[in-house]
């Protein structure tokens, strides 16, 4: 069913506001270069009116926190099913873009800048080629869709595809304008769609083995030791973090990770993810504890409105501490919380695990 606004002035009676619509697609494509939280404030723009070789330009190109990639087609007014068609033929030229390539886009899109400080200082990490383009996202901008556009775009999200639609409506306000926007899918449907293609460009995928992999970011924001000790894996700084803890269920087994330094742990979850006011956690002796009080090493985003931290309770089968990680060339890595990895670097990575933690099948806890 396609999706419809409407606002209405606050009054005893409310007023509805006339639909309106942008003088031109350059209009929007402006205001969200000139401030693109309009379209997410999870990716940053580094690229616009790039030439595919194809006979055509892509609109806005983007990269998320996990360095996979967002192509951005903006269609002021309804959009025909050819335009789906267009947007995936141009991500058919994106997929084959080398880091280097992406590079070029951001030093054209930036007057010159680095995409790996840009990076760094966007997201507070640095850029791994091997992960730079190892998946993509495709995002349609458009006031309205046709049914037909509407039945291809849900089939393909259906079907692992990482397509959505955002759209834009404009309303009239006296002689301004107001612009509300939604989306058609759950972005975090997206985002898992596209976790699921992780990998090295033109790697075969092949089915998913049914352990999770688990990126636990230690530092000022939360603590591995705090984790490993009170049962819990979490994440905060915003939805795109904290979204596919709603991927974990009761019973999954999964491998914890932490960037940049090794595997620490293999868990079984034991309950959703939850807030830390509605978190459970007993003390060394087996007693409730405040969360709180009792997890002091780190902040876990208690005082940013917009990235409050989420936990999820895990009983732990084994676990090491960071000093004692697990890393050799070759095992999967992925800057998404969550992600249930379609490629075959997971399943020698968990085959390699099995022979490090030595407990990962057993049911007692620690």
């Amino acid at each position: 069913m396609p999706i419809q606004h409407a606002i209405w002035k606050v009054a005893d009676k409310p007023i509805p506001l006339s639909a309106s619509c942008l003088a031109s697609e350059q209009k929007l494509e402006e205001m969200i270069v000139s401030d693109p939280t309009v379209l997410s404030k999870e990716w940053m723009l580094i690229g616009r009116q790039e030439p595919t070789g194809f006979g055509g330009r892509i609109d806005l190109l983007a990269i998320a926190p996990d360095a996979s990639l967002v192509l951005i087609e903006l269609k002021r007014n309804r959009t025909p099913r050819e335009i789906v068609a267009q947007a995936l033929d141009y991500a058919s030229w994106l997929e084959k873009l080398t880091a280097d390539k992406i590079a070029q886009i951001y030093q054209r899109f930036s007057n010159g800048g680095s995409l790996d400080a840009a990076f760094e200082a966007r997201f507070g990490t640095k850029l791994d080629d091997d992960a730079l383009n190892a998946s993509h996202q495709i995002i349609l901008v458009a006031a309205e869709l046709d049914d037909a556009t509407e039945r291809i775009i849900q089939y393909l999200n259906s079907r692992d595809i990482a397509i959505n639609v955002l759209f834009f409506q404009v309303f009239q306000l006296g002689d301004e304008q107001l612009l509300s926007r939604a989306w058609l899918i759950d972005p975090g449907e997206t985002q898992t769609n596209a976790t699921t293609l992780s990998g090295r460009r033109g790697e075969e995928k092949e089915p998913w083995n049914g352990e999770y992999y688990v990126s636990f970011g230690d530092g000022p924001s939360r603590s591995w030791e705090e984790a490993r000790r009170y049962g819990f894996v979490s994440a905060g700084g915003g939805e795109w973090y904290t979204r596919t803890l709603k991927l974990l269920s009761p019973g999954d087994r999964f491998w914890a990770k932490i960037p940049g330094t090794g595997f620490v742990g293999v868990g079984v979850v034991t309950g959703s993810a939850v807030q830390e006011d509605s978190l459970e956690l007993t003390d060394e002796k087996g007693q409730p504890a405040n969360p709180t009080n009792t997890l002091q090493n780190a902040s876990y985003h208690r005082n940013d409105p917009d990235g409050e931290e989420w936990f999820v309770p895990v009983r732990w089968l084994e676990t090491v501490t960071k000093e004692k990680a697990f890393d050799e060339i070759g095992l999967f890595g992925n800057q998404n919380t969550v992600c249930q990895p379609t490629t075959p670097k997971w399943r020698h990575t968990v085959e390699r695990l099995k022979t490090f933690f030595k407990k990962w099948d057993s049911e007692k806890e620690q």
